[in-house]
């Protein structure tokens, strides 16, 4: 019996991206899985039924793709889609496996709920930095995204314009972009800027990232602090502690008085995001700058940040945005498509799926095996002793 993987449409509000697009069916062609997606599943994206009927993709009700399928892939499983994922919750069974994002470090009952159901769950934002990963390295296809989205609200809200104009009227002076945080999403949203003709600096804890600031034109800022482990192993930003960051506050008040824009992306899995721009700091900009703060979801990188809101605090325009990659769906689906598809792909193994835990992609990134939590760090979190 042919391995059969499912699609749903997105349930979480102001979600329209979606698991699977057209474009991407071709990656899972020689497994052999047969691919059934929900009506309508794909509209919110810019993708048709028709477009998947053309590639062999069964079209049927939600119900009917919870019943067919043993593979699940969402971008938001239950634990990243607090509102509306615990009404699928009766739909997953023994035997389902959910591949998707699922905040798994934080949302813990979710990840309870799905093992004691016996729902195998596979976690997109935990998959390793690693070479033979890039390709399914689905956080960075969405930071991508985020990056780009961030410079062009900033744009929009700022009240001049990014170039510098030589017109009958005089010169116009180009604007002056600060991007916080030289990872995927400040990389595009410094080349993006740059794109846009603004003066761009970026800053980073890390020193070693300064050459790839450089090479998209930026110049990097350097502050007096010590940069030694700022990274963990895995590529990502580690949480630093509160002295540091207090020093670095002080340092870059300066920096930011001298800005514009300024756009802040530093976020530590798991944690809740530093805080860089404290209510003076952004006091100290000029009236009518424009602070875009991509950390909103995490808690925010400035004090005065509002999730999914915009606040205005003496001239400052501080802006929360969430879920950026939804608000560009087509290009963010077919990004996270092909790495999703990708990995699926991966775990096949002559038609079926193989859940090997002595993989280190499928050790890393599996939450929930057999009606057990078995991640490392989730039961830590969880206060259980080492995985079974």
């Amino acid at each position: 019996m042919a391995l059969t993987v499912g699609v749903v449409r997105e349930s979480a509000p102001r979600e329209r991206r979606v698991a699977l697009v057209p474009g991407a069916v071709a990656v899972l062609g020689k497994t052999g899985a047969e691919l059934v997606i929900e009506a309508g599943a794909g509209v919110s994206a810019g993708f048709l039924d028709s477009e998947y009927r053309e590639k062999g993709v069964s079209i049927a009700s939600r119900a009917e793709v919870f019943q067919q399928a043993q593979v699940l892939l969402q971008v938001r499983t239950p634990g990243a889609n607090a509102e509306a994922g615990a009404a699928d919750l009766a739909q997953y069974g023994r035997g389902h496996t959910i591949i998707g994002f699922a905040e798994p470090l934080t949302a813990l009952d979710a990840a309870q709920s799905l093992a004691q159901r016996g729902v195998n769950l596979l976690a997109m934002e935990l998959m390793p930095r690693i070479t033979r990963a890039q390709s399914m390295d689905a956080l960075s296809s969405m930071a991508t995204v985020a990056g780009y989205k961030a410079v062009l609200l900033a744009a929009d809200s700022l009240p001049r314009m990014f170039p510098m104009l030589m017109t009958a009227a005089g010169t116009v002076a180009p604007a002056r972009v600060l991007v916080i945080g030289a990872g995927v999403a400040g990389l595009q949203a410094i080349a993006t800027a740059r794109r846009l003709g603004a003066v761009v600096s970026g800053y980073d804890v890390r020193a070693a990232v300064k050459e790839q600031v450089e090479s998209l034109g930026a110049r990097f800022v350097v502050l007096d602090l010590p940069s030694d482990a700022a990274e963990d192993k895995g590529g990502y930003a580690k949480a630093l502690g509160e002295e540091f960051y207090r020093r670095q506050r002080e340092l870059m008040g300066e920096v930011l008085a001298e800005q514009n824009v300024v756009i802040t992306t530093a976020a530590v899995p798991g944690k809740k995001a530093p805080v860089l721009i404290t209510r003076e700091m952004a006091a100290g900009m000029a009236p009518g700058s424009v602070i875009v703060d991509i950390a909103a979801e995490r808690g925010g990188n400035c004090e005065l940040t509002r999730a999914g809101e915009t606040v205005e605090a003496g001239g400052v325009r501080i802006l929360g945005p969430v879920n950026l990659a939804s608000e560009v769906p087509y290009h963010a689906s077919q990004m996270y498509a092909k790495n999703i598809a990708t990995f699926l792909k991966y775990l096949i193994k002559e038609g079926k799926l193989a859940l090997d835990r002595q993989d280190e992609i499928v050790r890393e990134t599996l939450v929930t095996l057999d009606g057990e939590v078995v991640h490392a760090r989730v039961r830590e979190l969880l206060a259980r002793p080492s995985p079974p």
